[in-house]
């Protein structure tokens, strides 16, 4: 069964984004569970965006109980697989119940190659098991989707997959009819993320820019009855590239209005 949820990634802009000038009263954690909650979502994917292991104890235990509360699921998501950082963040998702364990490899100082890769994740095996979580690899734009299936075929476990980006593979000049070809047996976790694809005003390029999901050139169906087939979980996260407005205000009035209607279009194919 899947389950549609929001992620913290829906609402960068709300959360803030370095560089930029920063929201009036930026999302936290809290502020996501109400936001799903409005929606009508019971799961939400907090990733690196609002790093869960900068909360002290008290406020983690008041994020469990408020989930609760609110009959909403948390779905952990980190940036970064050194050992010590994976375990921390293997033992923030046992605490919050999470199924899985979302990781981007790359940090601004740890570019691993793959097969460094393969040997840090195969040192956080025992601690996956132990803890019942599956590792949830995402196609970021340095690998492509054959390295990042490679990966996991060297790896060889059924605590380790694939979180699957619609769009961050652009990156690597991959689409996602390929990138579902290659990576899609070994998907654990999805991110629908719609774009659109323009040629410039010159003609002399293409732009790359987020839409709400159902109005750009993904196709939702596709993607979702292609997962299903090959038999394995996952859960679809809302996830969303709106380009800036003149204002702080208009762009996160802009971001949450397309998660809302991304929640929209979603439920009708995703009724959980």
């Amino acid at each position: 069964m899947t389950i549609l949820g929001l992620g913290s990634y829906a609402c960068a802009w709300a959360i803030g984004v370095a560089g930029y000038e920063q929201p009036e009263a930026p999302m936290d954690t809290f502020g996501l569970l109400r936001f799903a909650d409005e929606l009508g979502l019971r799961l939400v994917q907090i990733a690196d965006n609002l790093p869960l292991h900068v909360l002290s104890d008290d406020q983690r235990q008041r994020l469990h109980d408020e989930a609760l509360q609110r009959n909403i699921a948390i779905e952990v998501g980190a940036r970064g697989i050194q050992s010590d950082h994976l375990r921390q963040y293997i033992e923030l998702a046992r605490f919050f119940g999470s199924p899985i364990l979302r990781v981007v490899v790359d940090t601004a100082e740890h570019h691993p190659p793959p097969d460094e890769v393969v040997s840090l994740v195969q040192a956080a095996l025992p601690a996956l098991e132990a803890a019942g979580i599956t590792l949830a690899v995402e196609n970021h734009d340095r690998f492509k989707a054959r390295t990042l299936a490679g990966i996991i075929a060297e790896i060889d476990h059924p605590r380790v997959g694939i979180c699957l980006d619609t769009v961050n593979s652009f990156g690597s000049l991959e689409g996602p009819q390929v990138v579902l070809d290659t990576l899609g047996r070994y998907v654990v976790n999805l991110h629908v993320k719609e774009f659109a694809v323009r040629r410039v005003p010159h003609n002399m390029g293409f732009i790359i820019t987020g839409m709400p999901t159902g109005q750009g050139m993904l196709d939702v169906p596709w993607l979702l009855n292609t997962l299903r087939d090959y038999g394995r979980n996952f859960n679809a996260i809302i996830e969303t590239w709106p380009a800036p407005e003149p204002t702080m205000r208009e762009t996160v009035a802009k971001e949450l209005d397309w998660v809302r209607q991304s929640a929209v279009y979603l439920r009708a194919l995703i009724p959980d």
